[in-house]
């Protein structure tokens, strides 16, 4: 990758497999926008993706990423689409040879090409540098204002120091970490008055330590919203999910006063997918990082309101208002309410997987984490799509995947395209009829014990990294008294309420509720956290769009 000496320019990105034609694209990039324009170029999609989270950590801007479609390992449209969730603003070209215009088309819709250019391009002046110079245009007519990065100081078997990147991560706020067993993390525990005995350190961009940050003073000190802007709005949405998403996004394109309190992340479990490849209109899969942004953006693009790390407790009926209330003690009221809370993953039951959780032991966390398995040998629990997903993401660097499955298939809880993916890959295993019996370490995870459900034989084995992706627990235990629930706690409404044609005790209206509205009028359920749903990111975010329509409905009746 060639090396500039002024880091402080804003970077044109090219990224070919030919070094003759990759050298021959800098160099006419240069002539025309090196006074200007840092130019970065690559010879595979993997050096480029790297080349691009170092600017991102350092808080560069990318305005133009060029990307050759035939290169090996990586072609031009997977590198563009992994290259979206790192600079989403930057501007996107392929490079193609005229046999390959069709592909060019595709990723149109896959990337959200901005050009295509026909290789060869000579004269430069009248083929490449006019696509350039209003792609330039258009970039610079947005607001790309760089973004100081937050420091994190932190051992890598530290659950809070995991925590705290997992958060940072979701919310798409860039930090740089930094080990606190090495010279600049030692650095800045020292400057910061630290020891390293309470971890995480963090550093926020205008230099204020935080150790050991709860979520919420965290999320305040990042630039993440925390406080509503009002006290009283049409839709109150609780919930950040696909389906809580939807909400927002639908309820404020259509002018209802909309604000969405998320109590960790936008995107829930969808969001921590690596890649989703059945959601319509993305054939080639789109990763649950890249979905949640782009809805997150379009929902504030609407003018949703989005306050993360804000844990609600309470659900109160005040009149026609609907109150919804947070653990400080403060409160939010509503005409209505959507309640799309998700659900969330259930905790593992065996000897010393609590002790070390977040030591190695996660509980979804595979995009976060993935960067330390690097040639290690990886556990997953769980045998439905999300732990499919995870182990295809790992198997990318680790040295082997295991896939831990109770059943005695894969066949009744994940999706054929990913079963067929999984035998398709030489470093993924999967052991069916098996359970951890017990988690053994100090400090951090060393060694499982598994179980044959069938033999009853038990085995240990070395391991360093376990994931966990079992069973889905309803984040409901709040509503306890006001809304109804049955008896795994998952939300009951519209026909569920009235199995018996009679309705919901102390309904008061002359109708039934409607088909997502609860036991409480103006309150709705949308998503994993509704009784027998889907449990899939479409229906999710289908439902968030129909609880709207019937929150306009009961809207237009109060």
């Amino acid at each position: 990758m060639a090396q500039a000496a002024d880091t402080a320019r804003t970077v044109i990105l090219t990224v070919d497999d030919d070094p003759g034609v990759s050298r021959a694209v800098a160099r006419d990039l240069r002539r025309r926008y090196g006074a200007s324009y840092r130019i970065v170029r690559a010879e595979s999609g993997e050096s480029a993706l790297e080349a691009l989270r170092e600017l991102k950590l350092r808080g560069d801007l990318v305005a133009v990423i060029l990307a050759d479609y035939r290169m090996p390992q990586m072609n031009g449209i997977e590198f563009l689409e992994q290259a979206l969730d790192v600079y989403p603003g930057a501007r996107r070209v392929l490079l193609t040879a005229y046999a390959d215009t069709n592909a060019a088309i595709d990723a149109i819709n896959v990337v959200d090409l901005d050009h295509y250019l026909l290789k060869p391009w000579d004269p430069p002046e009248e083929k490449l540098y006019p696509v350039l110079d209003d792609l330039l245009q258009a970039w610079r007519a947005g607001d790309h204002r760089p973004v100081p990065s937050t420091k994190v100081v932190g051992h890598r078997w530290s659950a809070r120091s995991s925590d705290v990147r997992e958060f940072l991560a979701r919310n798409q706020v860039p930090y740089r970490w930094y080990a606190s067993d090495e010279p600049e993390g030692r650095r800045l525990l020292a400057a910061a008055g630290e020891d390293g005995t309470r971890l995480p350190l963090v550093v926020t961009p205008d230099g204020t330590p935080l150790v050991e940050p709860e979520a919420p003073d965290l999320a305040a000190r990042v630039g993440l919203a925390t406080t509503p802007a009002a006290e009283f709005y049409d839709l109150v949405v609780v919930g950040g999910g696909p389906a809580g998403l939807g909400a927002a996004v639908y309820g404020a394109s259509e002018g209802l006063r909309t604000v969405l309190v998320e109590r960790s992340a936008t995107g829930g479990q969808a969001g921590q997918s690596s890649r989703i490849e059945n959601y319509l209109g993305f054939p080639d899969g789109v990763s649950g990082a890249q979905l949640t942004d782009r809805a997150r953006r379009q929902a504030a693009k609407f003018g949703a309101e989005v306050l993360t790390a804000r844990e609600v407790t309470g659900l109160e009926v005040s009149g026609s208002a609907r109150v919804v209330r947070f653990s400080d003690g403060s409160a939010v009221a509503a005409h209505s309410v959507i309640l799309a809370t998700g659900v969330s993953y259930r905790q593992l039951d065996a000897p010393g997987l609590a002790e070390l959780t977040g030591c190695g032991v996660f509980y979804g966390s595979a995009l976060t984490e993935a960067s330390g398995c690097q040639g290690q040998d990886v556990y997953i629990v769980g045998g439905a799509n999300s732990a499919g997903q995870a182990a295809m993401y790992l198997a990318r660097g680790a040295k082997s995947v295991t896939l831990l499955v109770r059943g005695q298939s894969l066949a009744a809880s994940m999706s054929h395209y990913l079963i067929q993916q999984i035998e398709r890959a030489p470093n993924i295993s999967v052991r069916c009829g098996t359970v951890v019996e017990a988690a053994h370490g100090s400090g951090h995870l060393e060694a499982l014990t598994l179980r044959d459900t069938a033999t009853g034989h038990s085995e240990r084995v070395d391991a360093q990294w376990l994931f966990v992706f079992i069973g889905a627990a309803p984040l409901t235990d709040w509503l306890d008294g006001t809304v109804e629930r049955d008896e795994r706690g998952f939300i009951l409404a519209g026909p569920d309420l009235t199995p018996d044609g009679r309705p919901p005790a102390g309904w008061e209206l002359d109708r039934p509720p409607y088909h997502l509205e609860t036991n409480v009028p103006g309150v709705f359920v949308a998503g994993d956290a509704r009784a027998e749903s889907a449990k899939r990111v479409a229906s999710a975010v289908g439902e968030g769009a129909m609880a709207v329509m019937l929150v306009h409905r009961y809207l237009e009746q109060s």
